[in-house]
C-alpha cells in the first residue's frame, strides 16, 4: 500500500514522519502497588486504590479499603498518574485505567494495580484507553495467570507527537469528547433515579393519578400465574440456528424488563432441538413473565423479563428460569414490565432467596410473592408514564453509545496522526 506523503510505516502502523514510536519505559515508569495483608486493614488510614475504584474510565470511591502500614512515598499516588489494573480474575478487566486527580492526595494503590508515571500523562492516558494499547495488553497476558507485568507495561509501544503543544491539543480534543460522554452518563443516571422515585410512588399507590381512586387488590403470584420451570441447556449447546432460547444469564445482562421477539430475534441464542422435545410449559407466549432462579447477589434475585411475542414465534425458557403464565387477565402485559420493580416486591425476592455463593429462589417461594393490583385502566395509565420514561432513557443510552463509538474513532485517528489538529 502506497503511503501518504509525510507518513511512514512503523511497528504500530502508519504515522507522521515527525512522530516517534517509543516504549512507555522511555517516557515514564511503571510502579507496582502496595502488598498488604487482611490484618493491616482498618476502618481508617491510607486508602488503597483497587480495581473496584475504576468504574468505566473514571475513579469512584465506594467499597474503599484503608490500611495502617508504612507506605513508601514513591507509591503514594500523584495527580497525573495513570492507575491501571494489571491482575484480575476477569481477563476483560486487565488494562482498565483511570487518571489520578487531586482528590487522590494521600492515597496509594494495591499490588494488583500499577501506576504509570510520566510527564506526558495528558496524552498517554488516552493511549491506555485506546485499542492501540489494549491490543498490546491482550498480547502480553499470561497463559494461566490473568496479569501483565511491570516489564510488559514498560515495553508497550505508543506513537508520540514531536511537540508538547500537539500532544496537548490531541488530549484536549479527546477530553472534550469525554466531557460529552460523562454529561450523558450523569443525565442517564439522573433520569433513572427520577424513574425509580416515580415507580415507588405509582406502583404502591402512594401517589394516585388524576381520576383514579378506590382500593387496590393484593394477590400472590401463585393466585395470578401458573408457575413452572424452563428447559435446561448449557451455553455450549446454543448457537445461531434452531429455536430462540432465553438463558438466565441473558436476563441478568439485560438492561430492559422485557424481551421483544421482533426486536431481539437476531440477537437471541438458538437451541437446535425438535419442537417435539420442548415441553409446552417451557414455550413462551406473549405476556409471560420469566424470572431467574439463581443469582450471585441479592440485587439479581428479582431479575426478570416480560415476553413480547405477539406473532407466536417459538421461544424456549431456558436454564435457571422460572416461567409465570397468567391464569387471569388481572395484570396487563404493559404493567407487568414495571410492577415487579417495586421495592416491596424486590424485598420479598431477597427474603425468599437461599444459598451462600449462589442465591436461589424456588418456584414454591416465587408463588408466595405478593403484588398490588390496581384496576386495569389505572394500570394502563401508570404503565404509560413509566414506559415514556423508559423511551427517554433508551434514547439517551443510544446517544451515549454513539458518542462512545465516535470517541473510539477519534482516538484511532488522533493518536496515530492520521488526522492532525495543528
Amino acid at each position: 500500500m502506497e503511503l501518504r506523503p509525510g507518513y511512514k510505516q512503523t511497528e504500530v502502523g502508519v504515522i507522521p514522519e515527525d512522530w516517534e514510536v517509543k516504549m512507555l519505559g522511555e517516557i515514564g515508569e511503571s510502579l507496582i502497588g502496595l502488598t498488604y495483608s487482611p490484618r493491616d486493614v482498618r476502618e481508617q488510614g491510607i486508602l488503597v486504590l483497587r480495581s473496584s475504584n475504576i468504574q468505566g474510565d473514571a475513579l469512584c470511591f465506594a467499597n474503599n479499603v484503608f490500611v495502617d502500614v508504612p507506605v513508601p512515598e514513591r507509591i503514594m499516588v500523584r495527580a497525573g498518574d495513570i492507575l491501571i489494573c494489571v491482575r484480575n480474575g476477569s481477563r476483560e478487566l486487565i488494562g482498565k485505567c483511570a487518571l489520578i486527580d487531586a482528590r487522590c492526595s494521600g492515597m496509594t494503590f494495591g499490588a494488583f494495580m500499577a501506576i504509570f508515571r510520566t510527564s506526558h500523562w495528558n496524552f498517554v492516558h488516552h493511549g491506555f484507553r485506546s485499542n492501540l494499547l489494549k491490543v498490546q495488553v491482550r498480547e502480553h497476558l499470561g497463559a494461566t495467570i490473568n496479569q501483565i507485568t511491570n516489564k510488559s507495561l514498560n515495553s508497550f509501544l505508543l506513537a508520540i507527537p514531536p511537540t508538547l503543544p500537539e500532544q496537548h491539543t490531541i488530549a484536549t480534543a479527546l477530553s472534550d469528547a469525554d466531557g460529552l460522554i460523562e454529561a450523558l452518563e450523569d443525565l442517564i443516571a439522573k433520569k433513572r433515579l427520577i424513574k425509580q422515585g416515580a415507580m415507588q410512588e405509582l406502583l404502591t399507590g402512594k401517589r394516585r393519578l388524576p381520576g383514579f381512586s378506590g382500593e387496590w387488590g393484593v394477590f400472590s403470584l401463585g393466585n395470578l400465574f401458573n408457575i413452572s420451570g424452563g428447559l435446561s441447556a448449557s451455553r455450549d449447546q446454543l448457537g445461531n440456528t434452531g429455536i430462540c432460547y432465553l438463558h438466565y444469564g441473558d436476563i441478568h445482562m439485560s438492561s430492559h424488563s422485557y424481551v421483544d421477539l421482533q426486536r431481539d430475534l437476531g440477537r437471541l441464542p438458538k437451541l437446535d432441538v425438535p419442537m417435539s422435545e420442548v415441553p409446552s410449559r417451557s414455550l413462551l407466549t406473549d405476556g409471560d413473565v420469566v424470572f431467574v432462579d439463581a443469582s450471585e447477589d441479592e440485587v439479581g434475585t428479582s431479575k426478570h423479563v416480560v415476553v413480547a411475542n405477539p406473532n407466536g414465534v417459538p421461544f424456549i425458557a431456558g436454564l435457571h428460569t422460572i416461567v409465570a403464565k397468567a391464569k387471569t387477565g388481572m395484570l396487563l402485559p404493559a404493567y407487568l414490565r414495571h410492577c415487579f420493580q417495586a421495592t416491596a416486591v424486590k424485598r420479598q425476592f431477597r427474603f425468599f432467596a437461599v444459598g451462600t455463593k449462589v442465591l436461589g429462589v424456588s418456584k414454591t417461594n416465587i408463588a408466595k410473592v405478593e403484588v398490588l393490583v390496581p384496576p386495569l385502566p389505572e394500570q394502563t395509565a401508570i404503565a404509560t408514564i413509566l414506559s415514556d420514561m423508559d423511551v427517554e432513557i433508551d434514547a439517551l443510552t443510544a446517544k451515549l453509545a454513539k458518542a462512545r463509538d465516535v470517541k473510539q474513532g477519534m482516538m484511532q485517528e488522533l493518536l496515530t496522526g492520521r488526522i492532525r489538529l495543528i
